[in-house]
């Protein structure tokens, strides 16, 4: 029986294709764990449905269906599937973080516990419960802060307050987006409040191979990050950092992973340089999201799912650097309404060094802004001989686009000070 993989996903993870993909380029079969009835299934890939929400019988009903095949390597795909994959893997002998080392990663309040006990450079930070906040605004950060869910990612329900009054309103329109989540009890009325730090922000990919840092690629975000809301835009590769710089965000990172037990796999990294000093925002033990991970093949000269999976399963991995520039645009969706159409994709496809644009989502798809929405409208992706270039190609196909939506009337409006929208909750 040939090697497989056991890929726990989502159903509505981006990554799930591209991990297939890797899986199947590798000559490897595939055990597709999401909790969809409709997987995936061929004669390379079994899929197996459980609930997340029950933890315990999807672990058994893993290990169960492991038993009939030569499992290995374990993969989550994404926050929610990290904690359990790392124990499915280590049941099995195999490559895996400890999971209460995965659980600092996805848990934001432990996480500044962790790297504050560690002696690393974190921002003044305070828990508490959202009612509370909401009845009692004074907290011991300061102003300005920034407020968000301890569990969400892609910058969901994250807010800048610069006083009480925006702290208050932030906290209201943040407690429904964690009524609609099917969160744990700790995790469902908890909010971390942190003070703000300036300065430019950056992505960080990298892979741990028992314990060893390897930075795969350091991505700019060339747009300020100052609030409201905190969109993921442009991400640029590589950095046009100094060395000295990006070797100092590598060993942070790595100091920081080394904090919380991680050892292995994939690590997504958010940070700031403030000051010259680099601040780490979030820590991810997981791949980056969206569609961005194409890039990764401009910069190493392999996908990175590929990456993960090869280092996953035992594979010997050589990396070689590219020469090109590269690229990729989240497209921010503007304003909350129900998509009618996307104009301007032709033209902005015929910028120079514009190499795609895919929309995601679909004409008469409710749109939903951050800080409530999860989700773009979709990616342009560029590749050109510099990053500025890329950058220069990215906005000016951005600039091509008219998104044409039509609103949604009789919804309740909480705006926040200085904000350029306000999103219906």
């Amino acid at each position: 029986m040939k090697p497989s993989v056991v890929l726990i996903a989502p159903y509505s993870s981006y990554r799930l294709v591209p991990y297939l993909q890797a899986i199947e380029a590798l000559d490897l079969l595939a055990i597709v764990v999401s909790q969809s009835r409709q997987m995936p299934i061929s004669n390379r890939i079994t899929g197996l449905h459980v609930d997340f929400a029950e933890a315990e019988q999807a672990f058994e009903k893993i290990l169960a269906i492991a038993e009939s095949c030569t499992v290995v390597a374990v993969i989550g795909s994404d926050d929610s599937t990290v904690a359990l994959s790392a124990r499915v893997a280590e049941a099995l002998g195999l490559v895996h973080n400890d999971p209460d080392a995965v659980r600092y990663s996805r848990r934001k309040d432990l996480a500044r516990d962790c790297l504050q006990k560690a002696g690393l450079r974190v921002p003044r930070f305070q828990c508490l419960s959202i009612r509370d906040a909401l009845g009692n605004p004074d907290h011991s950060v300061g102003y300005p802060c920034v407020v968000k869910p301890v569990s969400l990612s892609g910058s969901r329900g994250v807010i800048r307050a610069n006083t009480p009054e925006e702290f208050r309103l932030a906290c209201a329109r943040i407690q429904p987006i964690l009524q609609a989540e099917s969160l744990p009890d700790e995790e469902a009325d908890r909010i971390l409040i942190e003070q703000y730090i300036p300065g430019r922000e950056y992505a960080f990919e990298g892979i741990l191979q028992n314990g060893k840092m390897t930075r795969l690629i350091l991505f700019d975000k060339p747009d300020p990050l100052e609030g409201p809301f905190f969109e993921e835009t442009y991400y640029i590769m590589p950095s046009r950092l100094p060395e000295e710089q990006q070797q100092q965000v590598s060993d942070t990172v790595g100091l920081a992973c080394a904090a919380y037990g991680l050892r292995e796999g994939p690590v997504h990294a958010e940070v700031r340089l403030h000051e010259g000093q680099v601040w780490i925002l979030e820590i991810a033990a997981r791949t980056i999201g969206g569609q961005c991970a194409r890039l990764l093949r401009f910069g190493t000269g392999r996908n990175l799912e590929e990456l993960v999976v090869m280092y996953a399963s035992g594979y010997h991995v050589e990396l070689s650097e590219q020469d090109s520039a590269g690229g990729v645009l989240m497209i921010p969706i503007p304003r909350h309404g129900i998509l009618r159409r996307v104009e301007g994709v032709m033209a902005a496809l015929k910028i120079p060094y514009i190499e795609d644009l895919e929309i995601s989502m679909r004409e008469g798809y409710e749109l939903v802004p951050l800080p409530e929405g999860d989700s773009y409208l979709g990616f342009i992706f560029a590749r050109a001989p510099t990053a500025d270039l890329a950058e220069q190609a990215l906005r000016e196909a951005h600039a091509c686009l008219r998104i044409i939506t039509t609103p949604i009337l009789g919804m309740q409006q909480i705006a926040i000070p200085n904000a350029d929208r306000a999103s219906a909750v």
